[in-house]
């Protein structure tokens, strides 16, 4: 069957309020540190506890949809994150917290489950833009999170949060049972031989090693302009708040609206030519930074630069994934999304190193030292893409 609109449409809402999930500790970090009296920059520690916890689910579990129906899959997953949820809501303890992270992080791969299911329910010629289409939620979700966590962390504290956010993964787990498709896998082996075969899509698709490598860098930034653009903006010379931190979230958000754009560009098989155009505003954001430490009309003009960078990057690289074997979406987007969120993860710990070494500046520089990582394997793959006519 193929897709239709509607269905679409509570997809990406679905992938939009689950993956928001790992974002919402991001503005509450000065209030968790507050609460449990210990340095921001250790409380900071959650961000990238909660992007592993992610990391190792992309790796360990959305296999499984290769083998088991992916409905209920999603299901037991969205239930097992309420249940994270409630865990860190009510945490006694710092690191009962950093447990409930982790957890946090393992549970909500369900827009990692959505995606692979939307594009074997698509038709080839509309792929691109159904992932895009649901690529537009699960930003505006990772964006917007932060806005309404600012607020909520602010207003009634960094508990409720949480406990808001375990409602709304309970609502979405009956809205997902009514309204997703039913989809059969198509893998018959053992779950050994399921997690083996990543190795051997690692190993025999180039084009799966260069997407994930450029998005490793591409997330890593992302990551550490995240984590610590609140350390900025709650000190010198701004002292802002929890709520109006997590205002930033809109103006990323705004950026949201050139996921189907990229999507439909990849459908005319521009794909490749988007993820060089990604990497060159994620470049230009960072130098915008760079000279933003006391400006907050620079760093909003930097948001929108590195959001939509890695909406090219992220969407063009996902669609060249899910073009290359339709029986093993699930494990190339394993592939692809556990490496891409374990940089995430190390971009969010290496920003705090920075932040520590050197403050912004040294974010700033040590991001664009990644960009240009990022440019050098974009560069070296380029030639080798022509030789074999690979240019998506």
């Amino acid at each position: 069957m193929n897709l239709s609109k509607t269905n679409v449409l509570f997809m990406a809402v679905c992938t939009g309020l689950i993956v928001a999930n790992l974002y919402y500790c991001q503005p509450l970090i000065v209030l968790i540190a507050n609460e449990f009296k210990i340095p921001e920059a250790n409380a900071g520690t959650i961000t990238y506890l909660t992007q592993a916890g992610y990391a190792i689910g992309l790796f360990f579990m959305v296999p499984l949809g290769d083998k088991i129906e992916r409905k209920k899959q999603i299901l037991m997953t969205t239930f097992a994150s309420v249940i994270a949820l409630i865990l860190a809501a009510t945490a006694k303890s710092f690191f009962l917290l950093q447990i409930a992270s982790l957890l946090i992080g393992i549970t909500s791969i369900v827009p990692q489950l959505i995606l692979p299911l939307a594009a074997s329910l698509s038709a080839q010629e509309q792929r691109g833009k159904v992932v895009g289409t649901i690529m537009s939620g699960l930003l505006v979700g990772i964006l917007l999170s932060r806005t309404l966590s600012g607020f909520i962390g602010q207003v009634l504290g960094w508990r409720s949060m949480f406990y808001i956010a375990a409602g709304i993964c309970l609502l979405i787990f009956f809205v997902i049972q009514n309204k997703f498709p039913i989809n059969k896998p198509q893998f018959q082996g053992t779950y050994g031989q399921l997690i083996s075969s990543l190795f051997t899509l690692i190993k025999t698709q180039p084009v799966l090693r260069e997407a994930t490598l450029i998005n490793v860098f591409s997330f890593a930034q992302f990551g550490a302009f995240w984590t610590t653009m609140v350390l900025l903006l709650s000190g010198e010379p701004f002292h802002f708040n929890s709520a109006t931190i997590g205002l930033f979230g809109i103006v990323g958000a705004s950026g949201a609206l050139a996921a189907p754009l990229v999507g439909k560009m990849g459908d005319k098989g521009g794909s490749r030519v988007a993820v060089g155009y990604g990497c060159l505003l994620i470049l230009i954001s960072f130098l915008i930074f760079y000279f933003s430490v006391e400006s907050v009309i620079g760093i909003a003009i930097g948001i929108v630069f590195i959001d939509i960078g890695i909406q090219g990057v992220h969407i063009s690289n996902q669609t060249r994934v899910y073009s290359l074997l339709p029986e093993a979406r699930n494990r190339l987007n394993t592939v692809f999304m556990s490496f891409s969120f374990l940089g995430t993860a190390a971009g969010s710990a290496y920003g705090l190193l920075l932040w520590k070494l050197g403050g912004w500046h040294a974010v700033s520089i040590g991001c664009v030292g990644l960009s240009l990582l990022a440019f050098t394997v974009y560069g070296l793959t380029y030639k080798s893409s022509r030789r074999f006519g690979t240019k998506k």
